[in-house]
């Protein structure tokens, strides 16, 4: 499958199509959803100020509700059939509600119009395990963070432009509002069922599951099944955590516009417009900084942000409203108007970062034949969070908590979350200090990357110039990388966290500890028979002149045990840097220059019967050639 950039993506009939259909499913949903919060709070079946503000977030908790009634039956339905087919489906079932909706609109009856949000999200419940679980079957593993960069990208520019449509149709259409509601939300559904025809198909990936409709049985079931893959069970609580978090600041917007800011509906589709087009940025981003791989470095990052400018969002907060149904240019006016405004943006851009490498690492580390019961899970853990969210709101509004109190409550728990899964799942904090190190001191040039298999035992055998050489590899490769490293080294503060996180392996000399040095084999030996990526540095400690030192045959006895596949690995341009030896010892001296140029270049897999320390040396060498 070539591999295509993000937005080359959408010339492609394996994923325009597709994407073309969840947009529009997305938009409309925003376009219905939106025109009725508008309704509640800014017009015809507005309320008062507290009315209205439960009126929200009930109408958040129904949306959300069938997500955690309806997934697990729904993540089996997409294991079970072809899932360009189920789209199909689901896509004609959208023109129903649609229609329903009408009816609703013409009454301008609240239940009514409660239960249409109802039905949509029954529709979206379904619609999810399919959405996320279709993207591996249709896109490679190089594609999927750009594939669902596009796709988060997508979704909350569909919730921009549908709170603009939902919100501007409602408010400024002289009584005729709903009935242009109506209009579009029909219309929208049956492009969306066009665009879903010329989905290519998606083979079922358990044709022979029974299906349990029992949905307390089987949601039971499907989240302990999921829960004991820590890695992918965490990322679904930091997923889940994430719409948790956006669904209260989605919510709280419009009563925030109006009673903290004193904007009208002008500002209110201001803020959503800046938090989707944040969102939508960091969703893009994702794949530049992640380098066409699942990078879960970013997730910390994106997490601090949320926390720093979510606490910012309460401090901007004015002692009392600007005014009284201002307008965009009037509120700009105002001291401090600017700075609200670049929190919610930067709220978003942060949520990108944080929330696309965790689809892709759900995707990616997930059973193919389970991956999208693994996604209704995801739904299962995402509907228990939003309505917990919902249910937080409305304790805080009737506790009398006001709403930026209400948002830095959010950003603390932000926080602690983002703590406890952390510290659950270290993998995450140890790829973002890898990621802040290759992003900040260095600029790394890559070649030969592609020689890695995606599977399979493989050993790499690198030039030793640094301290950070484990980090600038394991950095650089796709696959989790296991090193074999000098013990003291391994000891070393800080990087100590990073090296056991990432299963690296301390050796010692024979004379210094003949014990470890022989458990060090045994744990390269069990590496090897389980698959993994070992890399070894062959000269057994780090240069002290730049030179290479001799490459010792440790390797070749450990290929004699358990052959595998050998790459020669070279590093180039650390040599001087403060991690290095030059100068005197490293981590005493100043760095020369930020984002100095590295280089890391693969050579060509050698088979075991052919290895030798002396021939590996000399490989080596000749890649890095006059670069130290």
């Amino acid at each position: 499958m070539e591999q295509q950039s993000q937005f080359g993506l959408l010339r492609e009939k394996r994923f325009g199509p597709y994407f073309l259909a969840q947009l529009l499913g997305a938009f409309n949903d925003n376009v219905y959803k939106n025109a009725l919060v508008a309704l509640l709070t800014f017009s015809a079946l507005s309320a008062s100020g507290a009315d209205s503000a439960i009126l929200v977030n009930i109408s958040a908790g129904l949306f959300i509700l069938p997500f955690f009634l309806f997934s697990a039956i729904a993540g089996q339905v997409a294991d079970k059939f072809d899932k360009s087919m189920l789209i199909r489906r689901i896509k004609l079932v959208e023109i129903g509600i649609m229609l329903f909706a009408c009816l609703a609109f013409y009454f301008r009856s609240v239940p009514l119009l409660m239960f249409v949000l109802f039905l949509m999200g029954c529709q979206s419940a379904f619609f999810g395990p399919i959405k996320y679980g279709i993207l591996p079957q249709h896109l490679s593993d190089t594609e999927l963070v750009g594939g669902n960069g596009m796709v988060e990208m997508g979704t909350f520019l569909a919730i921009l432009f549908g709170t603009i449509v939902g919100t501007q149709l409602v408010t400024s259409s002289q009584g005729s509002g709903p009935l242009l509601v109506s209009v579009v939300v029909v219309l929208v559904a049956v492009a969306g069922f066009l665009a879903s025809r010329k989905i290519p198909k998606a083979a079922p990936t358990d044709p022979g599951l029974a299906i349990d409709f029992n949905p307390l049985r089987e949601t039971w079931r499907l989240v302990r099944y999921t829960k004991k893959h820590r890695v992918i069970f965490q990322s679904i609580l930091g997923i889940s955590w994430f719409w948790a978090l956006g669904a209260t600041y989605l919510a709280q917007f419009t009563v925030y516009t109006r009673d903290v800011l004193g904007g009208g509906a002008d500002l209110y589709t201001t803020l959503l417009a800046l938090f989707s087009i944040g969102i939508a940025t960091g969703s893009i981003l994702c794949e530049k900084f992640s380098d066409h791989r699942v990078e879960i470095g970013l997730v910390p990052f994106g997490a601090i942000g949320l926390t720093i400018f979510g606490l910012d969002l309460f401090f901007s907060a004015p002692q009392q409203a600007f005014g009284n149904n201002l307008g965009l240019l009037e509120y700009l006016g105002h001291k401090g108007s600017v700075r609200i405004l670049i929190d919610v943006a930067m709220i978003g851009l942060f949520g990108g970062f944080y929330i696309v490498p965790l689809y892709a690492l759900v995707q990616q580390r997930s059973k193919k034949d389970r991956l999208a019961r693994a996604i209704a899970c995801n739904n299962i853990l995402n509907a228990a969070f939003m309505v917990g969210a919902a249910l937080f709101a409305l304790a805080c509004l009737a506790g009398g908590l006001s709403i930026p109190q209400i948002f830095l409550l959010a950003a603390l728990l932000n926080a602690a979350v983002a703590i406890y899964i952390f510290t659950l799942v270290p993998e995450f904090l140890m790829r973002f200090l890898t990621w802040i190190l290759i992003h900040s001191l260095y600029r790394v040039r890559k070649q030969g990357l592609e020689k890695i298999p995606d599977e399979g035992a493989v050993v790499l055998a690198a030039n030793h110039v640094s301290f950070v050489d484990p980090m600038i590899i394991g950095g650089c490769v796709r696959r989790p990388v296991r090193f074999v490293m000098y013990y003291k080294i391994y000891r070393i503060p800080v990087l100590n966290f990073v090296f056991r996180t990432a299963r690296a392996i301390p050796i010692a000399g024979r004379s210094e500890d003949e014990e470890m040095f022989n458990r060090a084999f045994r744990e390269m030996e069990q590496a090897v028979r389980d698959g993994d990526v070992l890399c070894i540095f062959p000269e057994g400690q780090i240069t002290a002149t730049g030179d290479f030192n001799p490459f010792r045959p440790g390797i070749e006895r450990l290929l004699e045990v358990e052959p595998a596949p050998v790459i020669p690995v070279a590093l180039q341009g650390l040599w001087g840097s403060i991690f290095s030896r030059k100068g005197g010892p490293a981590l005493q001296k100043l760095p020369r220059k930020l984002f100095s140029r590295i280089g890391l270049v693969l050579g060509d897999q050698i088979p075991a019967s052919e290895v030798t320390a002396e021939k590996l040396q000399q490989i080596v060498l000749d890649l890095r050639g006059p670069d130290k």
